[in-house]
């Protein structure tokens, strides 16, 4: 098993991506603290499917957009399995709207869980693994449009493109303690945030059109991806990130 002994924090863990994400680690052995906002039933699913295949979980409310959430999404962790190795910046939100039409509240709302919560979240986490002695792994989850433009989403993808430049800094700064940062950035995955694309026959048509492999993504896919990131395989990757999109930015970039 790859991530056997390891004990992993998983931010927005009750759904989609993240849940995928926690469920993959403790199929390869992790312990796994699964980080939920509002929703506390399916971060419990989760737990209970991992404890059902006498794996070790636990669910833990917190906001990640607050320090003090955070500060004890860590502490609890810690307590609960002694230590952390593993750090997946998940959570996010998204609200598309016309630019000239977006509130400033948006903006502010969008920022602080996608780009100031992975902020804070590498940070206590990186504080725990350089007192532990290192090493270990943060694995943010951001999205193609780090790099690709989305009309109609300009709070997103300036978090996620500022997550990119985070991911880049810090992974310079930690190196020396042994702790790799890296950047998932998936395209259209198939989660609950895309239901109703899903539902609009012309929408979907349009969207798989974009996508060379003319589907979109599973979030087990991404997981996997993520896996690989946090185990012993790539601990000489650092500072980079790894686009899982059916080749959907490389098609938009051809345009």
């Amino acid at each position: 098993m790859q991530l056997e002994d390891k004990v992993a924090i998983v931010t927005g863990g009750s759904s989609g991506i993240g849940q995928a994400i926690a469920l993959a680690f403790a199929r390869e052995g992790a312990a796994v603290a699964v980080n939920y906002a509002r929703n506390a039933e399916g971060a419990g699913a989760a737990v209970k499917e991992i404890e059902g295949r006498e794996g070790r979980a636990i669910a833990i409310q917190a906001d990640i957009s607050k320090p003090e959430d955070v500060k004890n999404l860590v502490r609890q962790t810690v307590q609960h399995f002694g230590r952390l190795d593993v750090m997946v910046n998940n959570a996010g939100v998204e609200h598309k709207m016309p630019f000239l039409e977006t509130p400033l509240e948006v903006w502010e709302e969008v920022i602080a869980v996608n780009l100031t919560g992975p902020w804070l979240g590498c940070q206590e986490a990186a504080r725990q693994m350089v007192e532990q002695g290192g090493p270990g792994r943060i694995v943010n989850i951001s999205s193609v449009h780090e790099d690709v433009a989305m009309p109609t989403n300009s709070p997103y993808c300036a978090a996620k493109g500022g997550l990119r430049m985070l991911m880049r800094t810090i992974a310079v700064e930690l190196a020396p303690h042994g702790i790799t940062v890296n950047n998932v950035a998936p395209g259209a995955i198939e989660t609950p945030m895309d239901a109703p694309l899903e539902a609009n026959t012309s929408e979907m048509s349009q969207l798989l059109s974009e996508i060379p492999l003319g589907r979109m993504g599973h979030p087990e896919e991404v997981a996997a991806l993520a896996v690989y990131l946090a185990s012993g395989d790539a601990a000489y990757v650092t500072g980079s990130t790894f686009i899982i999109d059916g080749g959907m930015a490389r098609h938009a970039g051809s345009l």
